[in-house]
């Protein structure tokens, strides 16, 4: 049998471990993931890279599904926003932000990206291990940032302030997931609650009843390689993706459900961002 001084001995390693663990763990707030978020959006702004907190090995960035060289790509120029929206995935220690900016002043071209931002898996925010950006653009399909932003700016997209109310991780994930199944699965449409009042923003083309003129399978390409930030307090699920039904285009869709119910699906930023991009390597 172990003596006193040795279990006192055991006893302070598991609680002293045990802190460890929790203080390890515990930094991958929703404050925190927003902060790192807040620090991209500068970052988009300035076009500068200055702010961003970047892993110093093993940091990985992508634009539109593919590899790229960050200092090339759409953070390597200044963007005048016009509206920015982010949310929080405390359990993938992940952050979602979509962006729209209108041409201005030495960048003559508009944009609608949505970016998830991933950091370590020891949920250390102060770090970003990749950077994972759809940036569609004039050319990409149903591209219209000023429609977009008048649509957008008119949604509700607060925090869901009575947990009760909030839709859990496993239905927000079911919904994206069963969204981006119905070009491959006739019945995934009558699987999705849709809201009543649901509205779609699908690039610039506008839909008040998001359950009006759905696809019912027909595709053999699932829609693959996708990428989930899921904020219950938000009511949000982004998933990125390669959108194979319809052509391996690069694609994010946000969808928002409250009380249980679709209220909001967004392509284009607040969802079905796709960046028509045809045969170059990317759309900037």
């Amino acid at each position: 049998m172990l003596s006193r001084s040795a279990k006192d001995t055991v006893c302070f390693t598991i609680v002293c471990f045990l802190a460890l663990i929790t203080s390890v763990f515990a930094e991958c707030t929703r404050e925190k993931l927003l902060a790192a978020a807040n620090s991209y959006v500068v970052a988009f702004s300035a076009g500068k890279l200055d702010d961003l907190k970047l892993a110093s090995s093993n940091f990985t960035y992508q634009e539109n599904n593919k590899a790229a060289d960050i200092k090339r790509g759409v953070l390597s120029q200044s963007h005048n926003i016009s509206l920015n929206r982010s949310t929080a995935d405390t359990i993938a220690c992940a952050s979602y932000t979509m962006v729209i900016s209108l041409a201005s002043g030495s960048n003559s071209k508009p944009y609608v990206t949505a970016t998830q931002i991933r950091h370590p898996a020891d949920g250390d925010t102060s770090t970003i291990s990749s950077i994972d950006t759809i940036a569609a653009t004039t050319g990409s399909l149903f591209f219209n940032a000023q429609k977009t932003l008048g649509y957008i700016q008119k949604e509700n997209w607060g925090v869901i302030a009575t947990a009760a109310n909030r839709p859990s991780r496993e239905l927000l994930r079911k919904v994206g997931d069963a969204y981006l199944d119905m070009w491959t699965d006739a019945k995934a449409a009558d699987s999705i609650p849709w809201g009543a009042d649901c509205e779609r923003v699908e690039g610039s083309q506008y839909t008040k009843l998001c359950n009006n003129q759905l696809p019912r399978g027909g595709s053999s390409k699932r829609n693959g390689n996708r990428r989930y930030v899921i904020d219950e307090v938000m009511g949000s699920v982004d998933v990125l993706c390669s959108f194979d039904a319809l052509g391996n285009m690069p694609d994010s869709h946000e969808i928002r459900v409250e009380d249980g119910e679709v209220k909001y699906v967004c392509p284009y930023d607040c969802g079905n961002l796709r960046a028509s991009c045809n045969e170059t390597d990317s759309c900037t």
